[in-house]
């Protein structure tokens, strides 16, 4: 039951709304994140809505040489 519920529940996510997936946020740079961005990033869109989120940093990121 355990992991039928599991995968229940990953296909609703997939299924709902206005989901990109985990694809579109990591090509644009961001990391999908349960319930809140950290401190320095921004809410892009949602990898899994409403639950799971694409967050993005405020600033771009530097390289060092």
């Amino acid at each position: 039951m355990g992991i039928l519920g599991l995968v229940f529940i990953f296909i609703s996510l997939t299924q709902h709304g206005d989901a990109h997936g985990p694809d579109t946020c990591t090509q644009g740079g961001g990391l999908c994140r349960v319930g809140s961005c950290v401190s320095g990033e921004y809410l892009a869109h949602y990898c899994f809505e409403p639950v799971i989120l694409c967050c993005k940093n405020l600033s771009p990121a530097t390289t060092e040489s």
